[in-house]
């Protein structure tokens, strides 16, 4: 396979030179900066679809293989004077090189090399030996020899040549995916740099989505709205109001305070489902009274959060009630369900415990339970993902975003509602209540989620270190 190689002065015209000739599927091997311009290295495409047909041929082959001993064990064969047998060949690539194109030619040449057939055991039958023309009587006379025994050969070497060839190729596709991927955040390396040109006020926007706590899928993908002659200030306009579209914040609890029903908290250990319960059942004694709302627990691991929860019971004038399990909790609701509203405070427990599907099963067993999960807004965008992924379920009738005064930024919290789709119901920022529950507000969320770090931050992102974490992400 012949390595193509490509000069021009920009990166753009050696690749638009690169897939005129060799098409989009092209491989690239290599891009540096010369004298004059930019080289790039590349493989017709075609060097990947020849090592995948050779893969395909020598399990073809190994199969063969397989099935040609019973056959020919069919159909015994005469006897042939046993002799010096030739050995299947031993693998002989020691001097390997890495490169792309001796991988690709040698994996190609070796899964294409027809393996050779398993050694037969020929029929042993009793040697008869010509009549000799001879004076000499005790020649003629002499018995056959009996005929010596064939030992059977000690390994296959057809099928370790297979398994060989196996393994070999195995290696070369590994090797192949790990510089596919170099080449790919090379690429990406490439792409960013354009963008800087092309749009400035786009990648700009970028590196303050990263900087601010939001994914890389969603901070493409908030760019990506931007025309390429917006400035920074129009960029950031942009974002916003794809965000704001994209956000699904309930500015109004009509459909929980006001229809009323059962719901259960859940969430991570710590998260302030205890406290968040006591605020929302506040908000329901104002607007029905204390004689319309019920409050359960089912932690029983913890003495302290049951108690807390009695003692709120007790300023509020609601009645408490701990169960034990499913069966306790369904008998429970049947007698509640002359309320207009019940809360219940669940055990907290981490996204990963198996106990969560447990918890998820017992609320859904118990009748027509809808779930609010809590989530930190403190925490990291891929911990609070985990935490989505292990409490998903269709009874989950949104999010409640607790200890929002301590976080610096509300966009992880906010990027994983928006990718999950999840409702945003409540927003709490202390421990008082009721005062520190309070309704979504979007001027506020996007403000606190689109606020960038200062230059002195150490979480500041500059040059080209935008780039480098998106190539790390998957490319630009």
């Amino acid at each position: 396979m012949n390595v193509k190689r490509y000069f021009a002065p920009t990166a753009r015209e050696a690749l638009r030179e690169l897939k005129e000739e060799l098409g989009p599927d092209a491989i690239v091997l290599s891009n540096r900066a010369v004298d004059g311009g930019v080289e790039i290295l590349a493989l017709p495409g075609e060097a990947v679809g020849a090592l995948q047909a050779a893969r395909r041929t020598a399990a073809a082959e190994k199969t063969a293989a397989a099935a040609r001993p019973a056959a020919k064990a069919a159909a015994p064969e005469p006897f042939v004077q046993p002799g010096p047998r030739a050995l299947a060949p031993e693998a002989a690539e020691d001097d390997f090189r890495v490169s792309l194109s001796a991988l690709a030619a040698n994996a190609a040449r070796n899964a294409a090399r027809p393996a050779p057939a398993a050694p037969q055991q020929p029929v042993i039958r009793p040697f008869s030996p010509p009549r000799i023309e001879t004076a000499d009587f005790a020649m003629r006379s002499r018995p056959a020899p009996a005929s010596a025994p064939v030992s059977a050969p000690a390994e296959d070497s057809g099928s370790a040549r297979v398994r060989e060839l196996q393994e070999t190729n195995a290696r070369l596709m590994e090797e192949l995916s790990g510089i596919r991927g170099m080449i790919e955040r090379q690429l990406a390396g490439f792409a960013w740099g354009e963008t800087q040109r092309q749009a400035p006020g786009r990648a700009a926007l970028m590196g303050e989505l990263l900087e601010a706590g939001f994914s890389a899928a969603t901070a493409r993908k908030l760019s990506a709205a931007v025309p390429e002659e917006a400035g920074r200030i129009e960029a950031r306009e942009a974002a916003g109001a794809l965000l704001d579209r994209m956000m699904r914040a309930h500015a109004s609890d009509d459909d929980v305070i006001d229809q009323g029903g059962v719901f259960a908290l859940v969430g991570p250990t710590g998260v302030g489902k205890t406290t968040t319960t006591a605020k929302l059942a506040a908000r329901c004694v104002v607007r029905h009274g204390a004689s319309r709302l019920a409050m359960i627990t089912t932690d029983g691991y913890r003495i302290g959060a049951q108690e807390q929860l009695r003692i709120y019971g007790r300023i509020l004038g609601v009645p408490v009630f701990s169960v034990r399990d499913a069966a306790d909790l369904r008998q429970t609701l049947a007698g509640l369900r002359n309320k207009h509203m019940v809360l219940i405070d669940t055990m907290g427990m981490s996204q990963r415990d198996r106990m969560v599907a447990e918890q998820a099963a017992m609320l859904s067993g118990a009748g027509d339970v809808r779930r609010l999960l809590l989530l930190n807004a403190t925490a990291r965008g891929d911990t609070l993902d985990d935490v989505v992924r292990a409490y998903a379920g269709d009874d989950l009738a949104g999010c409640i975003f607790t200890k929002v005064d301590e976080a610096a930024s509300l966009a992880p919290a906010l990027d994983v509602a928006v990718r999950h789709r999840l409702g945003i119901r409540y927003l709490t920022n202390g421990q008082r209540v009721p005062e520190d529950l309070h309704l979504p507000n979007r001027a506020y969320l996007l403000h606190r989620a689109l606020r960038g770090q200062g230059a002195e931050s150490p979480w500041h992102l500059n040059g080209d270190e935008t780039g480098m974490m998106l190539a790390a992400a998957g490319g630009a």
